[in-house]
């Protein structure tokens, strides 16, 4: 199996990319990449999955957009900071950077963004009851669902914390195999 080296970023010290240590596969070990990567594709599997139980209507587009419960951003970031945090320590500076970020994206989703969105609703419905003939009347409707209430926010940032974890078991159930 493996070891702890091969789960481990190839050593940043290596003078050249034709070093034989290196390889651009590590990415495929880089454990808080794919935390947060994993963690995002399952937030948002959920959203699609719950949409087609709710309205039995499969709509792939949620597999990519914002909006929704859980918050996909707030998932991700949220899995890559407890991720760093079990790779480098929760006293590194790394770990202090990803935290500060995690909070400015969940404060901006359910912040700035959901305030947009609703901006966007009260706009929509202003055009939508302009006369026929005025030159808005035709303008295409501005997207609403652009950002997260707390709840949706806060199960974010549960499910990344959840998805770090277990990567964090597997991680070294790996290592000590």
């Amino acid at each position: 199996m493996a070891d702890a080296s091969a789960i481990s970023a190839p050593d940043a010290s290596s003078s050249s990319a034709s070093s034989s240590t290196f390889s651009y596969f590590a990415v495929f070990y880089n454990y808080p990449l794919i935390s947060a990567v994993v963690s995002f594709a399952i937030a948002q599997t959920i959203k699609f999955l719950t949409t087609w139980y709710k309205e039995n209507r499969w709509d792939p587009k949620l597999l990519v957009g914002s909006g929704g419960m859980p918050s996909s951003h707030s998932s991700t970031v949220t899995a890559l900071a407890t991720a760093i945090g079990f790779c480098e320590g929760f006293d590194s500076s790394l770990f202090a950077t990803a935290t500060i970020l995690a909070c400015i994206v969940m404060y901006d989703a359910f912040g700035v963004r959901l305030h947009a969105g609703k901006q966007a609703e009260v706009l929509n419905q202003i055009v939508y009851e302009l006369p026929a003939e005025h030159p808005l009347a035709e303008t295409r409707p501005l997207r609403e669902l652009l950002g997260h209430t707390p709840p949706q926010v806060f199960a974010g940032g549960v499910l990344g914390f959840i998805i770090a974890t277990i990567g964090q078991i597997i991680v070294r159930t790996v290592s000590n195999v």
